[in-house]
């Protein structure tokens, strides 16, 4: 099983559109990689995750086989 998009993001599989916009902007201006405390590999994580349930498509396939199929996962 690949990586666990909610987790990452710190949102239930229930989350809103807006729930889950909230999320990542929180975590992607914590993990920025200009930041002080920045961390690329966790700012990366966290636009992967956003990038996949914030698609309806993508997260629907994520939802139904723990991944998407049409190459947009992170490898």
């Amino acid at each position: 099983m690949g990586k666990d998009y909610y987790k990452i993001l710190g949102v239930t599989k229930g989350a809103s559109k807006d729930e889950i916009k909230k999320a990542f902007r929180k975590l992607a201006h914590a993990y920025h990689p200009d930041k002080p405390n920045g961390n690329e590999e966790k700012f990366k994580e966290v636009s992967e995750a956003y990038t996949v349930l914030g698609d309806d498509t993508k997260r629907a396939e994520f939802d139904a086989y723990g991944r998407v199929f049409n190459g947009s996962q992170g490898g």
